[in-house]
């Protein structure tokens, strides 16, 4: 039931009539929409653990797209990704290539924490790729940086080992997609 349909229930309003549009329809045309459904998502039994949904951060305009795999602690509690010890060296790392945060987007497979930091259960990640597609296809970026198994395989659609996913550019619908070990 999503969040929509509960504040409706609680004021004792019908909701039978509303569509129940599934996620994996989900087409929304902008940011602001996308990450509002976003933050309103309880399709998983992550949102019942969250502090903040982690939607994404940076140039929503950029050429470099960059992909983790799931919020930990300090993203959970500060609503932004990578702000915590993986942050920090993914900040040196895109300092070294003349980069910053402003040059890219950065988001993950999904926009909750799992508990204890553990991998996303296939479900979860299901749950919320519709976001992730919707916001690739918003930012249309020129290369996708997959940061991890988790999200090498969401993209790719496939059961590979990261060794084997980092020994060759991908595309993912026609954009070179390169996937990495998360800093």
């Amino acid at each position: 039931m999503s969040r929509k349909h509960e504040l409706l229930n609680l004021m004792n309003i019908d909701t039978s009539w509303i569509k129940n549009i599934p996620n994996s329809k989900m087409n929304l045309s902008n940011f602001t929409s996308l990450e509002l459904e976003a933050k309103n998502c309880h399709a998983c039994a992550l949102s019942n653990t969250r502090n903040n949904v982690v939607f994404g951060k940076g140039n929503q305009k950029a050429k470099i797209l960059i992909i983790g795999e799931a919020p930990g602690k300090d993203e959970d509690l500060s609503g932004e990704p990578f702000v915590g010890r993986a942050g920090k060296l993914l900040n040196e790392i895109l300092f070294s290539m003349k980069l910053s945060r402003d040059n890219v987007y950065i988001t993950n497979t999904v926009k909750c924490r799992p508990p204890e930091n553990r991998n996303p259960l296939s479900s979860e990640v299901e749950k919320c790729t519709p976001y992730l597609i919707n916001q690739i296809n918003l930012i249309k970026p020129k290369l996708i940086v997959a940061l991890g198994k988790v999200a090498g395989q969401t993209l790719l659609k496939e059961n590979m080992l990261i060794k084997e996913m980092r020994k060759k550019t991908h595309q993912y619908n026609d954009i070179p997609l390169i996937v990495t070990y998360h800093p």
